[in-house]
């Protein structure tokens, strides 16, 4: 039986009609997507030379220029329109007008652009470059090509995307909202300044495995694959951190990558599955040496940026000058004005969390409470940049015994604006005690913990090898996007995770 031809979807009105524009041109041997059109300039290059034009003023000037068509108004005999560029990282994408007349492109061609272009699509335009007689810097086109057809309408003024379509169709969004193409301008800056700082202050670039076979260096819960080739079960990396060490310890004393990371947790306004990561460490350092880095990078991103002051809905942020140390327990002491210690017990801490409303779990310890205190009540209130550090061992099985407390760790989170930008600290190095809280920790993860790490046993050997003194930082980037921005992490991320949906 001959197959039966797949009927054609019905199709929105607007969009029927740019395909039958399409299969016109096909029909009359006329390409809707050539390979290559004409273009001399860019429409940059055009405002930057020819800018200075003086209303009226004509030149003899030809140029090819290309770019989408966002705006457009057919009248009889003079046809207008604007074109925009891409975005660069010094502008957020130049727009031009152009200019079609009877007397210059012809009966024919002038026809041809009023029933094929719509908005939307790309276009390459050769010409004078002119002023027009209300001063508009524009080319006056002698001839034109359809460089590709849009079958789908863009949206416009009047039919603005909605907040979750921005992020499902963020072509579309980019094409039409300058915000979110400064946000894109935004984070390049970001990324690049962080660079050149390492970059300046000896740091090596590296890159880690995404793929592996036990995952560490967080406490989160990972993505588990299978790697069909070794027939064996995987995880996505949920930090950077054990490899960047195993590289110290071959002698790259100062190592630092930007990655994606994996987390499978919640997804909220500043929490995504899947982010990326800054990592950095530092060999003969410790959390003073780390915590002078960070600094550093954050003031020169703020530098590339334009200003070390923030206009934030908390208030101005000021990055300028020295940064605030607040210890732990006696945060958290002055907060409740009750004092805390490592010593005070579980039936204390939960007395005083259901006393200040704050939801904890059966099974937490005493640390374990105590942090989630902090968090709730203390770290909110933290609008300058506060390094808060002397944490209980729990929170970063990882770190170095205090050199002064055994009851503390050499460790800091970085919170600016009330969230968690940054944490580094003084790097445990001693294998038998890594051995010793790694197996704790696996222990943990065996009893149901889905966020403990396990037992990773090439690193244990490697650091078995010996390490020196280092101190090391984590930072994720989209936090850091959002501090300067003031926008929620999906904002943040171009091409964001989503649930599926229409």
């Amino acid at each position: 039986m001959p197959q039966q031809p797949v009927p054609a979807p019905d199709l929105p009105e607007q969009i029927r009609i740019r395909r039958d524009k399409r299969a016109q041109l096909v029909a009359v041997g006329r390409e809707a997507y050539p390979v290559a059109v004409p273009r001399t300039h860019t429409l940059r290059e055009v405002r930057e030379r020819w800018g200075s034009l003086a209303t009226g003023e004509e030149t003899h000037d030809v140029v090819s220029v290309t770019g989408r068509v966002v705006f457009i108004r057919n009248t009889g005999k003079l046809c207008f329109a604007t074109l925009q560029e891409g975005l660069s990282l010094t502008d957020s994408g130049i727009r031009l007008q152009v200019m079609l007349s009877l007397a210059e492109v012809g009966e024919a061609a002038l026809a041809n652009w009023k029933t094929e272009v719509d908005l939307g699509d790309f276009v390459s335009l050769t010409g004078r470059v002119i002023s027009s007689r209300r001063g508009e810097l524009s080319v006056l086109a002698s001839d034109w090509v359809l460089a590709s057809k849009a079958l789908r309408p863009l949206p416009t003024l009047h039919h603005e995307l909605s907040d979750e379509s921005r992020v499902r169709q963020r072509h579309a969004d980019l094409t039409v909202r300058e915000a979110a193409r400064d946000m894109v301008r935004t984070r390049a800056t970001i990324t690049r300044s962080i660079r050149e700082t390492l970059h300046r202050d000896g740091y090596l670039e590296v890159e880690t495995p995404v793929l592996q076979l036990v995952h560490g260096g967080a406490l989160a819960r990972p993505f588990h694959t299978h790697l069909n080739a070794f027939d064996t079960d995987m995880t996505l990396r949920i930090a950077l951190e054990l490899f960047l060490k195993r590289a110290v310890i071959g002698g790259v004393e100062r190592v630092y990558e930007m990655g994606r990371i994996f987390r499978n947790e919640g997804i909220d306004s500043t929490h995504s599955a899947e982010f990326t990561m800054l990592e950095a460490y530092h060999a003969w350092g410790d959390q003073r040496t780390i915590a002078a880095l960070i600094q550093q990078v954050i003031v020169d991103v703020a530098d590339a940026l334009g200003g070390r002051q923030i206009q934030t809905p908390a208030g101005i942020i000021d990055l300028d000058g020295d940064w605030d140390w607040l210890a732990f327990y006696p945060g958290l002491s002055a907060k409740i004005a009750e004092d805390i210690t490592p010593d005070t017990s579980v039936e204390v801490l939960r007395k005083l969390a259901e006393r200040q409303d704050v939801a904890v779990e059966p099974g937490w310890g005493a640390e374990k409470l105590a942090l989630e205190l902090f968090g709730e009540l203390v770290e909110p209130d933290l609008i300058q940049p506060t390094f808060v550090h002397d944490y209980p061992p729990s929170a970063q099985p990882l770190a170095r015994p205090h050199r002064r407390d055994p009851n503390l760790i050499e460790a800091w989170d970085l919170i600016i604006g009330g969230m968690e930008r940054g944490t580094g600290f003084s790097e445990l190095i001693d294998p038998v005690i890594q051995r010793d809280r790694l197996t704790a920790q696996s222990l943990a993860a065996a009893a149901g913990d889905a966020e403990a790490m396990r037992l990773d046993e090439d690193f244990l050997q490697a650091l078995e090898f010996g390490a020196p003194p280092m101190g090391g930082l984590g930072m994720g980037i989209d936090r850091l996007v959002m501090l300067f921005t003031n926008a929620g992490i999906r904002e943040t991320i171009l091409f964001p995770l989503l649930k599926p949906g229409p």
